[in-house]
């Protein structure tokens, strides 16, 4: 079975229909239900204690063995051939995300090139977590950008790579994984331990697609030798080991400056700046960045097809 047309199926049903509304309210979603367990260890484990973090390391190896040994399971069950291959980009359809991920960044875009700023601070406050309140034109197309570079990493181009490795079980986990760490890998002293080892194993699975969707930036921007210069001076510099790769990538390409510093709702994170020589970026460049983002999908779409061609 072609895991690499089965993630191209899967593709095509989320850019046809993304996750529909009426979908959602019937059944939620998968992540949804990831996203239960993970509470339910959360509130039931975690709690003060010498064996702490060993708790958090038996709660993200429980939802990352569940996840995809159900995903395992449904997998062996398929027909072979290409009823097979229908059926699991069906399956995999949910967690992949072009999308929606293009739709949340055209929310934001849409009211900040009409001069509508509190309704594009409304707008990003759906994707990112710093304060909007604070935020000019510049932060809320800074704050939008780098979602947009970051979440096509974690959001798309991970898992379509681990689904293409490994079919359902591969996207699945990978899912678990993602999940894990945005409840519960944070740095905070409820989860610093309790979250550790799911911070740590995101950091794992994501070092192969960050790098490989900073280069897919980077060759769909027509600017390749500037974007990929700037993704191997300043994506190490990043708080990330990962998102420093597609968000340096954009950066350059667009020949703005990403990242440095943010404030939250308690507490102002003072970040180093990607492509900190230029200047920051503002409505326009968000809609060169979503431009960015379609022609790197595109190319995304036909690395994977050609990969199904070949038959893996």
């Amino acid at each position: 079975m072609s895991f690499a047309a089965m993630m191209l199926v899967a593709i095509g049903c989320d850019l046809a229909f993304g996750w529909p509304a009426a979908l959602y309210a019937r059944i939620g979603h998968p992540v949804t239900w990831i996203g239960a367990l993970i509470g339910w260890l959360d509130r039931s484990w975690n709690f003060e204690g010498p064996a702490r973090r060993l708790r958090g390391v038996a709660a993200a190896l429980l939802v990352i063995g569940l996840t995809g040994g159900i995903a395992l399971a449904v997998q062996s069950a398929l027909p072979q051939g290409w009823p097979g291959i229908l059926l699991g980009g069906i399956l995999a359809w949910p967690l992949v995300a072009l999308r929606s991920m293009h739709d949340h960044v055209v929310a934001v875009a849409r009211p900040l090139v009409a001069g509508d700023l509190p309704a594009a601070r409304h707008a990003v406050s759906m994707i990112v977590g710093r304060d909007p309140s604070r935020l000019g034109e510049a932060g809320v197309a800074r704050a939008a950008l780098e979602s947009l570079a970051e979440n096509s990493s974690d959001g798309i181009v991970a898992p379509l790579f681990w689904g293409v490795v490994a079919g359902l079980p591969g996207i699945a986990a990978y899912k678990a994984i993602n999940t894990l760490d945005s409840m519960i890998g944070h740095r905070t002293p409820r989860h610093e331990e309790f979250g550790w080892a799911s911070a740590r194993i995101d950091d794992l699975v994501n070092l192969i697609p960050a790098r490989l969707s900073g280069l897919l930036f980077a060759l769909a921007s027509g600017r390749a030798g500037r974007a990929l210069a700037c993704m191997m001076r300043d994506a190490r510099h990043h708080r990330s080991p990962n998102a420093g790769w597609p968000e340096a990538a954009m950066a350059g390409a667009l020949g703005v400056r990403l990242s440095g510093p943010r404030i939250y709702a308690d507490r102002v994170a003072e970040e180093p700046w990607v492509n900190g020589a230029c200047p920051d970026p503002g409505a326009v460049d968000l809609d060169r960045g979503l431009a960015l983002y379609r022609r790197t999908m595109l190319g995304l779409t036909a690395l994977i097809g050609a990969l199904a061609v070949l038959g893996m």
